[in-house]
């Protein structure tokens, strides 16, 4: 070490502890959301200087410069801007803080937040197994989560309700903003369905809104009897339990939004099988539709990927399932008896796949 030139050495010292500190970005980001930042800013209707960010959030004056810090890294993060307060006084350089692209996702009350997502990933009983990762890899059990909890991910899920709501809502914010995306970009992907089943689609955010878009389309959303029981549907869409390895229910197609990336290529031959055994052939527009990321797909950059591979760990920690390349998608498509796939990297970091008998 030694002989290493001296920038080299504190070159990597700064990324040692740039990744050691890595975590200090999550935990500030999920105090902005428990605090409430973007909605008291976006509320404000105008930037807002640090004095009126600490009254409005009803913090004590004497943590107004550990706000200020806290507002200084979300600030470096690109979560919030310094802007002028007064744009059309030449005079008054005052600044304060407002919003970005990134934290109006996080408004409460923005259709499309992703503030329950954010809650959700980071609950504490979320957080813990990664604290013993290292003794998991010498340990035999299947997965970090069943190590720490005794359990399996769904079975913990089926037993902590609170976990579960979270989870749902969670889930729910996602499809609400891929279904803002797809419906509008990808309407060619439902172009001559007469129905559709959207398996393991929890309490059905996404089904509901493909079935208001196309009232003609009857649509199914079909999970564990346990998350679909007492859920309601209407005119055309209905909510069907059962289990995806036994069977699935008819249609022209079968969506599959983030629900591959949990199991296996084994386990995820098994469900394909079954989904092309639900739908017709391709001739009469039979296909699977399926919403995941394709590791290294060509809209990533380097940020991108380095999300997706965090995505690929945080299903690590979970289950026996991976995310995966355009290859290993191809030899899962394969063993399942399918005949060809396309892919449409419409959904920034994810892909729309559509999978053909």
């Amino acid at each position: 070490m030694a002989s290493l030139p001296t920038s080299e050495l504190f070159d990597g010292q700064a990324r040692v502890w740039n990744h050691a500190f890595n975590f200090i970005k999550t935990v500030n980001l999920k105090c902005a959301v428990e605090l409430g930042i973007p909605d008291v800013i976006n509320k404000h209707k105008k930037p807002m200087n640090l004095t009126e960010l600490l009254n409005a959030l009803s913090i004590s004056q004497d943590k107004s410069l550990a706000l200020y810090r806290l507002m200084r890294i979300l600030t470096h993060s690109k979560f919030f801007i310094e802007v002028k307060i007064h744009e059309e006084d030449n005079i008054n350089d005052e600044k304060g803080y407002w919003l970005t692209p990134a934290s109006r996702l996080l408004l409460k009350d923005e259709p499309l937040s992703m503030a329950p997502f954010i809650l959700s990933m980071l609950q504490p009983d979320m957080i813990n197994p990664w604290r013993n990762l290292g003794n998991w890899f010498r340990s035999g059990h299947p997965t970090q989560f069943s190590m720490d909890h005794g359990m399996t991910f769904w079975e913990y899920l089926g037993k902590e309700p609170m976990s579960t709501e979270s989870f749902n809502e969670g889930i729910a914010s996602d499809s609400r903003l891929v279904a803002s995306v797809i419906l509008k970009d990808c309407k060619q992907v439902f172009e001559g369905l007469k129905s559709l089943v959207d398996v393991a689609g929890g309490t059905g955010t996404l089904a509901k809104a493909i079935a208001s878009a196309y009232p003609e389309m009857k649509c199914i959303v079909f999970d564990l009897p346990n998350v679909v029981d007492g859920l309601e549907g209407d005119q055309n869409l209905a909510y069907v339990g059962g289990s995806m390895f036994e069977a699935i229910p008819p249609a022209d197609a079968v969506l599959l939004k983030w629900a591959l990336q949990y199991w296996s290529d084994e386990e995820c031959v098994k469900i394909l099988e079954k989904c092309r055994e639900a739908i017709p052939s391709k001739d009469k527009g039979g296909k699977v539709i399926i919403i995941g990321i394709v590791v290294g797909n060509e809209n990533t950059d380097e940020k991108g990927l380095e999300t997706q591979l965090f995505f690929d760990v945080l299903v690590m920690i979970r289950s026996t399932g991976r995310e995966r390349t355009e290859e290993d998608w191809a030899k899962i498509f394969s063993g399942a008896g399918f005949s060809s796939y396309k892919i449409t990297p419409a959904l920034g970091l994810r892909s729309v796949i559509e999978v053909f008998p």
